[in-house]
């Protein structure tokens, strides 16, 4: 293990965005309440089709991914992202899969293994992910057999990749260094969407759109556990012991409070229409869940059960990833001058 790693993982991730000027512009959309000190709101513009993307502590770089239209989708891209000033650093196209179309293997969810300075990500119309040098862009790898594939997440201590296969209730395993596949599961029935895991165990949670539930799978067992969660959980995230699991829950519009040891919802603070992804702030133990349709991020105080700040973003919010303090929101507004998608960046507030 390098330093580079924190211990609780997810696969929540955004994408950054370049202003019309050349650099982003001062947005100030956020509501505080109470004594809470508002977040400081920065969006800009990007390219079109953004999805999500994932910040690397190693190399201080957010990771984002896009793709435009359905198959043959030739317009796809992986971007390196500077974080502070949100310009494009470098974009890589992924592998033409089909020269007579010019249909490329096209990029959707993003995760970074800083331990091996490599970007995974899910191919979801190749049924695939694939892998990336951080350091040069190169395309490394591509493992096929994963359907639909849709979030991935790195379990750098334990040297293992897992995605979510949505198209046949699977979570696959792979080894971080060799890209070899080590483990499959299938949960008959389920639809895995979100991933989250804790690396001091080595255990893997998913949310089950459809069974409104968490699969939790350990290293000591093949043998899937299945906890309660909201109405429709779509994303997860832990909390920094590992202790708690948020959902959020997209047909009920709210984040779920799970405690994974009891097994039970303990709270659920609605957030609003269309919640779509979750992350957490270990700094001020803020949970920041993205309401697509209503297009804001609320700020949610788990202990209090409360939402404590409202951001409003782009329409369309569809990704959050949460570094140092920091969240970048990615959304499908394509409000940009040339009909690009913007992040929001918020330095959250205390």
């Amino acid at each position: 293990m390098t330093a580079f790693t924190p211990r609780i993982r997810s696969a929540a991730a955004i994408a950054v965005a370049l202003a019309a000027c050349g650099s982003p512009a001062l947005t100030g959309t956020a509501a505080a309440s109470g004594s809470t000190t508002a977040s400081t709101v920065v969006s800009a513009p990007l390219v079109k089709g953004l999805y999500q993307s994932a910040y690397s502590e190693r190399n201080h770089v957010l990771w984002a991914t896009s793709a435009v239209g359905r198959p043959p989708v030739t317009d796809s891209h992986l971007l390196k992202v500077d974080p502070r000033t949100l310009t494009v650093e470098a974009s890589y196209t992924p592998p033409v899969t089909d020269a007579a179309t010019g249909a490329v293997e096209a990029v959707y969810g993003v995760a970074v293994d800083d331990e091996h300075n490599t970007v995974w990500t899910t191919n979801t119309r190749a049924n695939s992910v694939a892998v990336y040098s951080q350091r040069t862009g190169e395309h490394l790898a591509t493992l096929p057999g994963v359907a639909h594939a849709r979030e991935i997440v790195v379990d750098e201590r334990h040297d293992t990749v897992w995605a979510s296969g949505f198209g046949d209730g699977t979570l696959v395993a792979f080894d971080s260094a060799t890209f070899k596949e080590k483990e499959r599961i299938t949960v008959a029935g389920s639809t895995p969407t979100g991933l989250t895991v804790n690396e001091r165990t080595g255990t893997v949670y998913t949310t089950d759109l459809a069974g409104d539930r968490i699969i939790e799978v350990s290293r000591k067992s093949t043998t899937p556990r299945f906890v309660p969660a909201g109405d429709g959980p779509i994303s997860i995230v832990l909390s920094a012991d590992g202790r708690t699991a948020y959902t959020a829950d997209q047909t009920g519009g709210d984040v779920s409070v799970v405690d994974l040891r009891k097994g039970i919802v303990t709270k659920s603070v609605p957030t609003g229409a269309g919640a779509l992804s979750v992350a957490a702030d270990a700094r001020s133990g803020r949970v920041l869940v993205v309401n697509r349709t209503a297009a804001t991020v609320s700020l949610v105080d788990p202990g209090a059960g409360a939402v404590v700040e409202t951001v409003a973003t782009g329409t369309a919010p569809n990704h959050v990833e949460v570094a140092d303090g920091t969240a970048y929101v990615v959304d499908k507004s394509g409000s940009g001058p040339a009909g690009e998608d913007q992040v929001t960046r918020i330095r959250i507030g205390r």
